[in-house]
């Protein structure tokens, strides 16, 4: 469905983003939208740096637009690269979470903090919003201390979290573009075959998001795809999909990976709150590689 908001002012931050360019493009098409970016100019919206370890600098944009809604995406969600600069990761995904928490209640606007399947420890798997928080990782701790800033902080606030979000981007490879430039390569894939996730489509997940801000759907929301499944597992449907060469493709374990950082063993998000109160339902993953499939035919 189409979002019925109109004419609202949306600040999104990391509008340069996966989900926030695609949040962008789709809320500019009947709402004014301010694009918040370190680096990267966004491609919609009105364009606005926001360097988030510079609270100066966030308390300006924010006493400039005065939005109506703020949708919080910008993040440092390299996971390892948050395991060995913890001051980094605190900064801006807690602390700078923190001040938008604060900014939003002193001019009343509404908060979506899009948060992570990662703050969970991946013990159980199909997290329901009233599962503990329990994360393994500096990346996953820094988020859940996000949420709870927002929890303190904001007056009006929904915390969206999400798994593996994929989808087309002019430079940010999600999971299978990166797979599928890989191969192209004739490149071998080392994939994990015992970690589970919930993978989510981004125009999907842009639409969740939009009806929360519209309808301003209070508390915590699981905005997820609705399959609970292995890297390894979406690797081959992607492989099947995309008619790719499987000799390449190679599962191997979470043990054998070089990482810095723990990963969750099963952090999938069990989304029947989204799925019933929601009219842009959360998607399958079959439904929702058929449509990724067919937009990387159209680019």
């Amino acid at each position: 469905m189409d979002s019925q908001v109109v004419n609202l002012k949306f600040l999104i931050t990391g509008a340069a983003g996966l989900i926030g360019n695609q949040l962008a493009k789709d809320l500019s098409k009947s709402n004014e939208v301010f694009s918040c970016y370190n680096q990267s100019k966004p491609e919609f919206g009105t364009s606005m740096r926001m360097d988030l370890q510079n609270y100066e600098m966030i308390s300006d944009v924010f006493s400039q637009v005065k939005p109506d809604a703020v949708i919080h995406l910008g993040a440092m969600t390299g996971v390892d690269f948050c395991e060995t600069n913890e001051l980094i990761a605190f900064d801006i995904n807690s602390k700078a979470t923190e001040l938008i928490a604060k900014q939003c209640s002193d001019v009343n606007s509404f908060l979506i903090y899009v948060s992570t399947d990662y703050v969970f420890d991946g013990e159980l798997g199909m997290y329901n919003e009233d599962h503990n928080p329990n994360p393994i990782s500096i990346y996953g701790k820094s988020k859940h201390d996000g949420e709870k800033a927002v929890q303190n902080f904001a007056s009006n606030w929904c915390i969206a979290r999400t798994s593996t979000p994929y989808g087309i981007h002019a430079t940010k490879k999600s999971f299978p573009t990166w797979i599928i430039d890989t191969v192209k390569q004739n490149k071998l894939v080392n994939i994990v075959s015992d970690q589970f996730t919930s993978p989510t489509y981004v125009p999907n997940l842009s639409k969740m998001l939009m009806e929360i801000s519209e309808k301003k759907i209070n508390g915590i929301i699981h905005t997820a795809g609705t399959t609970r499944i292995s890297r390894y597992k979406m690797a081959e449907l992607i492989f099947d999909k995309f008619d790719l060469d499987k000799t390449l493709l190679k599962p191997v374990t979470t043990d054998q990976m070089k990482w810095d950082a723990k990963r969750p063993r099963d952090s999938s998000l069990n989304v029947t709150k989204a799925s019933s109160v929601l009219d842009s339902k959360p998607q399958s993953l079959e439904e929702s590689l058929e449509q990724f499939f067919d937009e990387t035919k159209i680019k």
